[in-house]
């Protein structure tokens, strides 16, 4: 038979008072000031208000009103989330942080912070607000942690709008951190998409993709917007032609050009500083590109020609000046050199753009010497003694390597027989001048927007001809990845 001890309450030997104490359904451990007494269906405090109550199979903490802490260093698991963060409304963040899990930060920054976000678990939530109304000057910049995503993409994500806010959720490793806080159905503060494109000869460096078009075409974008949605461009023209008799140096086609800050990598040409890349958007960009200006030959055509236009997105560069001066198609990108004859040279940048395309041709000499063409660097020189050279073209590695284009024809000898100097040398990238009394220009090289060179004259051969300008190119370089 088992032992049974059946008692209503157990009582200190000191003092006589209660150590347990049943009262109806009530069980109350140790006196009213030592600590926690049980109920049949509650836990209470010494002062009988409810710590744990049950009613059915529903549990409750704490009474209406109550507080409940989670102790410092403890933890919990199972409660889940409701989808809020704790806001951090005492520590305004000004410089870059590290963000917790489960709170919100205001930003009060007076430059470009970053907010690097913790290592991602299923959940996870952090919010960021512009506290200074200042995010479209001074972004802040949201780093997930080593190789995880933002919506997908494995990239920062940029906060950009005066007042915008920002929820982030960790959900798994395909999409990473998902931003939950939407306007109008745009989801704002995910990493935007790097360009794609097809179009031109196409190859790679680095992260980056460059098309270059030596004909016309079209730069077909099928994806890109946003930050990284930005391309650097070089717009160069067809070269004037150079002329034939006591002839000139064709001008440069026109040469413009960005920085080349936003795809990096590669070293712009002195002409694109400070000049913004182009914003793409996913469509068809027909691509122009000039050809160059004809050659002066005798004895149909006296003067050489202007080159065409070369045209991408919103820029346009104008064809190079030819050979003549004011007498023929002088103006242009870049302008023809001055006549033997004691013509004007041709003027540069025309129409003007600024930072300007292009450089003035060089005036004519003494003895009916021509000038030499304008070129994208420098303008061309004067015809003094003998023939002037052509004007300096400008250098960039936007394809990878540094390459000199748009230089201008040289002007020639004239009449004069020996004795007045050597005939002018093209600019870099463009056709050199006659080779002496009688000698026909050279050529601008394809594809660099060159002047053609100007032919001598004394006698009066046939097939004694200025060079053609040379033809011009369109590239365009983004960052891909």
């Amino acid at each position: 038979m088992t032992s049974k001890i059946k008692v209503d309450n157990i009582n200190k030997v000191s003092d006589d008072s209660n150590i347990i104490k049943k009262c109806g359904t009530t069980v109350t451990v140790g006196a009213a000031s030592d600590g926690v007494r049980t109920g049949a269906d509650n836990l209470q405090a010494a002062d009988g208000g409810n710590l744990i109550s049950q009613s059915g199979t529903t549990i409750t903490l704490g009474a209406s009103g109550d507080t409940i802490t989670l102790a410092s260093g403890a933890s919990q698991t199972g409660f889940g989330r409701t989808g809020t963060v704790d806001w951090q409304t005492g520590s305004l963040k000004t410089s870059t942080f590290t963000a917790a899990d489960g709170e919100g930060y205001f930003i009060n920054s007076g430059s470009a912070i970053t907010a690097n976000l913790p290592v991602g678990s299923a959940g996870a939530i952090v919010a960021f607000s512009d506290y200074a109304r200042n995010f479209a000057t001074y972004n802040l910049t949201i780093s997930p942690n080593g190789s995880e995503k933002i919506g997908g993409v494995a990239e920062d994500a940029k906060l950009t709008v005066n007042g915008q806010a920002a929820t982030f959720v960790y959900v798994d490793a395909t999409k990473g951190w998902v931003n939950i806080q939407n306007a109008e159905d745009t989801e704002t503060g995910i990493p935007p998409v790097y360009i794609a494109a097809t179009g031109g000869s196409v190859a790679t460096s680095g992260d980056y993709k460059i098309h270059t078009f030596t004909g016309p075409g079209t730069l077909c974008v099928s994806a890109g917007a946003g930050p990284i949605g930005i391309a650097d461009y070089l717009v160069l023209a067809g070269g004037g032609g150079g002329t034939w008799d006591r002839g000139e140096g064709g001008g440069a086609g026109g040469y413009r050009e960005s920085s080349g800050v936003p795809s990096g990598g590669y070293t712009a040409s002195p002409l694109g500083a400070c000049v913004a890349a182009i914003p793409l958007t996913v469509g068809a960009y027909p691509i122009v590109v000039g050809g160059g200006g004809i050659a002066g030959t005798n004895p149909s055509t006296y003067y050489g020609g202007r080159g065409s236009n070369s045209s991408f997105s919103t820029i346009t560069s104008t064809g190079g000046g030819g050979g003549g001066g004011t007498l023929n198609n002088g103006p242009g990108g870049s302008g023809g050199g001055a006549h033997g004859g004691g013509a004007a040279f041709g003027t540069g940048n025309t129409p003007p753009v600024t930072p300007p395309q292009g450089n003035n041709g060089g005036s004519a000499g003494p003895n009916t010497n021509a000038a030499g063409g304008g070129g994208a660097a420098t303008v061309g020189s004067n015809a003094t003694p003998g023939g002037g050279s052509g004007g300096d073209g400008a250098t960039t590695s936007i394809t990878g390597s540094p390459v000199q284009r748009a230089g201008g024809g040289g002007g020639s000898r004239g009449w004069c027989g020996s004795g007045c100097g050597s005939s002018g040398n093209g600019g870099g990238g463009g056709g050199g001048g006659a080779g002496g009394p009688g000698g026909s220009g050279t050529n601008g090289t394809a594809n660099t927007g060159g002047g053609g060179g100007g032919a001598g004259n004394n006698p009066i051969p046939t097939g004694i001809n200025g060079g053609t300008g040379g033809s011009g190119v369109v590239i365009v370089r983004y960052r891909f990845q």
